[in-house]
């Protein structure tokens, strides 16, 4: 099924915050980088009216997840800008996070979210998949940040911009495809343009590639179906 949304605005003279509570998962960039406008333990718990719109504006763009985004209200204030280069980031025993210029895509080709930002399940139990909504810290899943190096030894990178396409697959991998950056916690950065499918049913045993283990335990998701 798509992805779901609730969406929250705030905003003062200068900016509007929007956020999207479907895709928070409380990695808490946001707290840490600006509590006296992101606070959890006030209500209304974002107070733009607290800090200058520029400061904002760059906190919301370290949210991982694109949970947060900002819309400029004020000339002097630029919008949200795209970054880069195209990042893939591998966490241990949680989701995948990208950035970048990002196209969701169902199996069909249809664009489900077109997004700067964004976090992939990869336990396989998330309610909005393909988004992760913290399900991995329910439920005993584990896996390696760590990326092989020679997966990607033949590869010859092209270049760091272009769109970066997320396809979901009906009931299996998500296939990446584009110019992209992939590290980890563990590993040192690697630049490619190597087509690659990431598990999304959390029972491959290369992770955080697809193994086709999707098959045998009957994952089941169709991002194409209401």
């Amino acid at each position: 099924m798509p992805m779901e949304e609730r969406i929250f605005t705030f905003e003062n003279d200068s900016i509007k915050i929007t956020y999207d509570a479907k895709r928070c998962i409380h990695a808490a960039e946001c707290v840490k980088g600006l509590k006296k406008v992101f606070d959890p333990d006030k209500r209304p718990w974002i107070q733009p009216e607290h800090e200058e719109a520029e400061n904002i504006a760059e906190v919301v763009q370290h949210c991982p997840t694109g949970a947060l985004h900002y819309e400029a209200k004020d000339e002097n204030l630029e919008n949200e800008r795209t970054p880069a280069m195209n990042t893939v980031s591998v966490t241990p025993d949680g989701p995948i996070y990208f950035k970048g210029d990002i196209e969701i895509q169902a199996h069909d080709g249809s664009v489900i979210k077109r997004d700067s930002r964004f976090a992939l399940c990869r336990c396989g139990k998330s309610g909005n998949k393909p988004a992760c909504d913290n399900s991995h810290k329910n439920i005993p899943f584990s896996a390696p940040a760590h990326i092989p190096r020679k997966t990607f030894e033949d590869e010859t990178f092209q270049k760091d911009d272009g769109k970066l396409i997320l396809k979901v697959l009906k009931d299996g991998p998500i296939l990446v495809e584009g110019n992209y950056q992939i590290y980890s916690e563990t590993s040192q950065p690697v630049k490619s343009s190597k087509n690659i499918a990431l598990c999304r049913c959390g029972g491959s045993s290369n992770k955080p590639f697809c193994d086709g283990t999707h098959k045998k335990i009957g994952f089941e998701h169709d991002s194409t179906q209401n």
